[in-house]
């Protein structure tokens, strides 16, 4: 059987322009488009209707915004069954609602639609400064696990780099958390609580990845003390590959199913979570492979030729 042989670090750059041309598309789009913020985050009021039937959303949205006299954003979302759906009005940002203008919009659905049952469940509204706050926690448990990783993988191969290698580490963390954002924006999917449990658990992945292909590089520069470390790393990544591919593309089917039911029963909290997620395992497993073990060894490569010229400009 012929041993599958890629050169990861010679082809490093190649993969740096791709993640980079991926994420630059995914900055300019936000920019264009604006980010899809929860209220959770950026503060709001969100409205929560039952109905039964058929009803078109654009006219939902157009008669919200008329009664609210505000821009809103309108989706629906269905159980699995197919007997239950709502009708969920966001209005994002500073933007308070009275009593009299919501009961006027529920006035105002059920008399455009009458046949439809329309009935309001429930009305949520985050300030702004609590959203802020919220947000801010959010980003302060992602940066803390981000640190925990760099720690973890520092302590846990002090042979073959320690902190290094496990700033390499953070740094595919990072690619793969900016491609979930990419992820969203094209999507126009929402930046939510889901979101961040999606950043997490991406890290687990993706981290996972790493540990095998570290774990293995430590343990050819055993075996195999004189090799450089270039090849020490290819054959390490090669000699994993499998695995992570095979336990990325399992668990990548499982979020797709997931995804495709969200699709089709209009579940908009289960989209928000699968869509990224997919492609967030597809990162972490990509970042694993061609960016966290070539980015050492260019590291390495760095430090080597550091002193050098420092020696040189004392003479």
């Amino acid at each position: 059987m012929r041993k599958t042989q890629i050169h990861f670090v010679e082809n490093l750059k190649k993969y740096l322009i791709v993640s980079i041309a991926l994420i630059v598309v995914g900055v300019v789009i936000a920019v264009i488009f604006g980010v899809n913020m929860d209220i959770n985050f950026k503060g709001g009021t969100r409205f929560t209707y039952t109905y039964s039937g058929e009803i078109n959303l654009d006219e939902v949205q157009s008669l919200a915004g008329e009664k609210l006299g505000k821009q809103v954003t309108v989706a629906e979302s269905t159980d699995i069954a197919g007997t239950s759906s709502k009708l969920i009005i966001t209005l994002v940002g500073d933007q308070s609602v009275t009593a009299e203008t919501q009961q006027a919009l529920t006035d105002g659905l059920a008399e455009a639609y009458p046949d439809n049952a329309v009935k309001l469940g429930d009305s949520n509204t985050v300030s702004p400064t609590i959203a802020r706050s919220f947000f801010a926690k959010s980003l302060f448990a992602v940066a803390l696990a981000g640190l925990l990783v760099v720690i973890y993988v520092g302590l846990r191969f002090r042979k073959i780099g320690g902190i290094s290698a496990g700033l390499m580490a953070l740094v595919a963390l990072v690619h793969d958390c900016l491609l979930a954002f990419v992820t969203c924006v094209i999507f126009r999917l929402q930046i939510d609580a889901n979101f961040m449990a999606v950043i997490l658990t991406i890290f687990g992945y993706s981290l996972n990845n790493t540990i095998v292909i570290y774990d293995r590089v430590r343990e050819n520069k055993r075996l195999h003390a004189n090799m450089k470390v270039a090849e020490l790393v290819n054959n390490s990544v090669n000699e994993t590959m499998g695995r992570s591919l095979f336990t990325t593309v399992t668990t990548f089917i499982a979020v797709v199913t997931v995804a495709i039911v969200a699709e089709v029963c209009g579940m908009t909290t289960l989209r928000s979570f699968a869509i990224p997620m997919a492609v967030g395992l597809v990162a972490g497993c990509y970042s694993s492979m061609c960016l966290s073990g070539p980015l050492w060894v260019r590291w390495i490569w760095h430090k080597e030729k550091h002193p050098k010229k420092k020696k040189t400009s004392k003479k």
